[in-house]
């Protein structure tokens, strides 16, 4: 039986062959989907991601209205907006600027993860890493340096995504309409206009919420002796690591924003301490910076129960495909 598990090892891809060699025992085998390629973990991450977002849209459109103009915040103002939005423009304006969103998103998310689990092999070579958990500080690094490769790759998405948010259908049409438009009047340097607030915002955020979504499975293993927690765990997990993330790193989102809309909402916003100055100074620190902040509170367990549920069936979908594959073999 060993022989054939061996051989039958040996004809995997190399990519699903280290997925196999870091899992658990075959008694484990169900929890993990070892039949699951790297490549398609990622696909499942991204259209998870793309759910989840999908579904949250309408709040996270309306965030970014906040952040930007000088609206004061409230739940009842919020919902508001969302209602005025809707008796203006209809329904399926509340998701003006998702399909910019999703071309993000998807690969996004693909780039995150695989990085992460690049940068997770690289450090943890360093610390005798052999399928254990890091050690907190290459844990908080190896999060931190996949937010910002994922970022610096696809940061003009973003950009396209908030300017879409923010404006009405006559002034962007399309995708393609604002990176057209925005290229010809402002010039193709725009496109990175709050880049340097957005990497700043990502370090933290990404590195102490991968820090804290590992950690919190480090213990949930080293309790249960379980190497994987259930999907309602899993959810518990990333709320708990999306909101302290997301805590940790907002008055940057707000800054960030700011400056990839100053050229349709007529403010001047060029520098990150500049930026800082103004809405301190025009604003206050709670109510500017941290603005939106207790909508993102509302939004994130959501998005995660989404991110988390949709994975979990795309992955058992995936493993059922395998599953059927070998039974016709």
């Amino acid at each position: 039986m060993a022989h054939h598990a061996h051989d039958r090892q040996s004809r995997l891809p190399v990519a699903q062959a280290a997925v196999l060699a870091l899992s658990p025992t075959p008694s484990q085998a169900q929890d993990i989907r070892p039949k699951s390629s790297a490549l398609e973990s990622l696909l499942c991450g991204a259209f998870a991601g793309a759910v989840a977002k999908t579904v949250i849209a309408p709040l996270d459109r309306t965030k970014i209205i906040f952040q930007v103009t000088p609206l004061r915040f409230s739940a009842k103002e919020a919902f508001r907006q969302i209602y005025c939005t809707y008796m203006k423009d209809g329904l399926i304006s509340l998701w003006r600027g998702n399909s910019a969103t999703m071309v993000r998103v998807m690969p996004y998310a693909a780039i995150q993860f695989f990085s992460h689990e690049q940068y997770k092999k690289v450090l943890g070579s360093h610390y005798g890493y052999q399928g254990k958990a890091l050690p907190p500080l290459p844990r908080f690094l190896a999060g931190s340096l996949a937010g910002t490769s994922a970022a610096m790759l696809t940061y003009p998405l973003d950009l396209v995504r908030a300017r879409m948010a923010v404006t009405a259908r006559d002034m962007y049409s399309n995708i393609i309409h604002v990176f057209s438009r925005i290229s010809k009047e402002e010039g193709v340097k725009t496109l990175y206009r709050g880049f340097t607030p957005a990497i700043l915002g990502v370090i933290p955020y990404a590195g102490i919420t991968f820090f804290t979504y590992e950690t919190l499975k480090k213990l949930h293993t080293e309790k249960t002796k379980r190497s994987h927690p259930y999907p309602h765990e899993r959810l518990a997990f990333g709320a708990c690591a999306g909101l302290i993330g997301q805590s940790a790193s907002y008055p940057l989102d707000v800054v960030r924003r700011r400056m990839q809309t100053a050229g349709v909402t007529g403010s001047s916003y060029s520098t990150i301490l500049g930026t800082m100055r103004v809405i301190v100074t025009q604003e206050g620190v709670i109510k500017g910076l941290y603005k939106g902040l207790s909508m993102n509170w509302v939004k994130g367990p959501i998005a995660v129960g989404f991110s988390f549920t949709t994975f979990d069936i795309a992955q058992s979908f995936l493993l059922k495909l395998h599953h059927m594959g070998d039974l016709t073999h």
